[in-house]
């Protein structure tokens, strides 16, 4: 149950995305390898591995892999703790076969997206030292956070908010940084 004073709110915009994510995407399992993207950033873990690749290329890989490694150390746990707060319930369905792609259903708070925030903390990092890798990087980034909202864990806004989220930590951790 949200906080009080985000209680109406977000009852205002939850019926507003569940009507769009209704009409808009289908229910039916979505394609194996979006389930198993999804699977492989539980925790941030691809994109950890990624950083850590990136560390062992020397030059302006090096510097992106250590940004973006201090980026998601900062925007994956702190968006955790966003959740606590907002404490925003994950949109209902349970019994939809979008959902049940998932070997589990996630049951933590769903404001922002964790999944989403570690994405765009990789991304933006790493874009923001070595321009070239976000051509890499933002689409797989996107299709992430497609996948949250796809396989119906997330609503749109709280892969939007954990976009901007992880975005925000990237941009301190450059300023922070050398």
């Amino acid at each position: 149950m949200a906080r009080k004073w985000l209680k109406r709110p977000l009852h205002r915009l939850n019926r507003l995305e569940h009507g769009w994510v209704s009409e808009t995407l289908p229910d039916r399992a979505p394609a194996r390898w979006l389930v198993r993207l999804s699977l492989a950033t539980r925790g941030g873990l691809l994109w950890w591995a990624a950083a850590a690749a990136l560390t062992v290329v020397p030059g302006r890989s090096r510097r992106a892999g250590l940004h973006a490694a201090a980026a998601l150390a900062l925007a994956t746990p702190s968006a955790h703790l966003l959740g606590r707060v907002a404490l925003r319930r994950r949109p209902p369905a349970a019994n939809s076969p979008a959902r049940r792609a998932l070997p589990e259903s996630p049951t933590s708070p769903a404001l922002p997206s964790a999944h989403a925030s570690a994405a765009a903390a990789f991304t933006t990092a790493a874009a923001l030292q070595a321009p070239p890798l976000a051509v890499l990087a933002a689409p797989v980034a996107l299709a992430v956070a497609y996948s949250r909202v796809r396989t119906r864990v997330h609503w749109p806004s709280d892969v939007l908010a954990g976009a901007v989220w992880g975005a925000l930590a990237a941009y301190v951790t450059s300023r922070v940084l050398p």
